[in-house]
């Protein structure tokens, strides 16, 4: 314990030392929760006596590496994700020091699978996105190949003779995390051999494996067929332009603001759209965050003033700024606990 007090005091002693090198908050983390950090730290430099936060976006996966490497002002304060910190992620900060974290929900957000609107807009599931994109996929009860398929065509008659090529985030990235949990695993679990392996199943004689499980559920084809696009949604935007024939993924926000070039598939009969994210219609919506690391507040200016910005009513409430940018606002009870937590700067507790 005192080895651990020590810790804190010589990172802070050094932090305050050169408090004249770093006057503005440093905020990195996931590519579709930056356009929503990037307008709060505008709006917040243009209202307060604080200096504009600096906004980079590296990934969810990315971000939180740097965030939990260590405390000091060569460390950023904030860092965004498209997915709940995990367990070894936290063990990660705790090693470095990092024991108190603040964690704030800023809202919610769909993954879209998108084309241009140059082409005939994809009626899509859960199992067609699994049997298009996994890497090994059923051959018969029990029994699997590496995924065949070369058109949707092959993967649903229904679907166009069209080539598989779908642009997607790395593996660094939150949406990809989300993207496999939600949709891919959504279709994996639609055979229910596969299904049984999560918790086992004696009636089918399938013994639990849930790493096994996860592995054929969330593992994308590396054949061509799934392209990793990088951390930036909008480069991603700019190719599904320039090739009609291939699908994109990204988040919510990215659609809404270019509407008028791409278009968002339908996902088990249910549109992309504001309203379907919202009342949980729309099957591929994930939770977005940020991360506070509480060793910088009062020493990096304006981290906690910053925090109330961002969870303001006039922000991210149903009528606030960041509704006109894409984000899905929380319900009463969710922005109540928020509040409550960015007030008392309450710790992070995973279940």
């Amino acid at each position: 314990m005192f080895k651990k007090s020590l810790f804190f005091a010589v990172a802070l002693v050094s932090m305050t030392g050169v408090a004249e090198a770093r006057d503005q908050i440093k905020i990195v983390g996931s590519s579709t929760v930056y356009p929503f950090s990037t307008v709060v730290a505008e709006q917040f430099g243009k209202t307060t006596s604080f200096k504009t936060p600096v906004v980079e976006s590296t990934g969810s996966g990315g971000g939180l590496k740097l965030f939990c490497a260590g405390i000091g002002v060569k460390h950023p304060d904030i860092t965004n994700a498209s997915r709940r910190i995990k367990k070894k992620e936290v063990e990660r900060c705790e090693k470095n020091g990092i024991t108190d974290i603040v964690e704030v929900k800023v809202g919610y957000d769909g993954i879209v699978v998108a084309n241009s609107k140059k082409s005939e807009m994809f009626k899509l599931t859960r199992k067609d996105l699994f049997l298009a994109l996994a890497k090994d996929i059923p051959a018969g009860e029990g029994k699997l190949q590496p995924n065949p398929h070369k058109t949707w065509k092959d993967v649903n008659s229904s679907l166009p003779a069209v080539k598989i090529e779908v642009l997607g985030p790395p593996p660094t990235s939150g949406t990809r995390d989300a993207f496999a949990e939600l949709a891919l695993e959504g279709g994996c679990k639609k055979f229910k051999w596969i299904k049984a392996m999560k918790k086992g199943d004696k009636a089918l004689g399938i013994k639990k494996d849930k790493k096994a499980y996860k592995r054929l559920c969330h593992t994308v084809r590396e054949d061509g067929a799934y392209i990793e696009a990088g951390e930036n949604d909008n480069m991603i935007i700019s190719k599904l332009e320039a090739n009609p024939k291939a699908l994109g993924i990204f988040g919510y926000s990215f659609l809404d603001q270019n509407a008028d070039k791409v278009q968002g598939s339908t996902i088990g009969g249910n549109a992309p759209t504001f309203e379907n994210i919202a009342d949980g219609s729309y099957p591929v919506s994930r939770p977005l965050y940020f991360y506070v690391k509480k060793a910088h507040i009062g020493v990096i200016p304006g981290i906690e003033e910053y925090m109330q910005e961002f969870a303001a009513e006039k922000t991210s409430g149903p009528d606030g700024y960041l509704g006109d940018k894409g984000l899905i606002s929380m319900g009463d009870v969710e922005r109540a606990r928020r509040k409550e937590i960015v007030m008392n700067l309450g710790n992070l507790k995973l279940n």
